[in-house]
């Protein structure tokens, strides 16, 4: 006998950081599905959160690094894997010829557009589920989240070292 799915009142007593965590590869799914769409199913997973944030912000990927808040020596075989794909290509920096400048590709570029695109599609099915005020209040939750973490960390100003 098979039991059945609990309705959506049962999760109400599951700690808030339980439901962060089952629920955290909704998007990532979204993404990857509308860059198989594209022709780009090799963003590593690990990638995706960097091609997306160059694409639509046009942050340089320092910027990016510090907004997910790991090192760049954290992210370097991912960006390795993303040049060696089309996604990124290197070029010298015309000012500091010490120092290597990285930049979205036309690929890069279709694969960012896309995860953008699959994100859309959740929270536009979010909307629809719970309502835009609902979806804001979450935002404000998460963002509150967010600079407790920041906050938490050691390093200069609460930021990580």
């Amino acid at each position: 006998m098979t039991t059945p799915a609990p309705r959506r009142d049962d999760y109400r007593d599951v700690p808030l950081s339980a439901l962060l965590y089952v629920t955290r590869g909704t998007y990532t799914a979204a993404v990857r599905r509308a860059q198989a769409k594209v022709g780009c199913e090799d963003v590593p997973a690990s990638g995706e959160a960097i091609l997306n944030a160059m694409e639509w912000s046009g942050a340089s990927l320092e910027a990016v690094v510090r907004f997910l808040g790991v090192t760049k020596q954290a992210v370097s075989q991912t960006v390795e894997t993303l040049v060696e794909r089309g996604y990124l290509e290197r070029s010298r920096d015309t000012v500091d010829r010490r120092r290597l400048k990285l930049r979205l590709t036309a690929r890069g570029h279709a694969a960012g557009k896309a995860g953008r695109r699959g994100i859309e599609e959740v929270d536009r099915d979010l909307i629809g589920r719970v309502g835009a005020l609902r979806v804001a209040h979450a935002r404000e939750t998460l963002i509150a989240l967010l600079e407790i973490k920041r906050r938490s960390r050691p390093g200069p100003g609460g930021a990580e070292a």
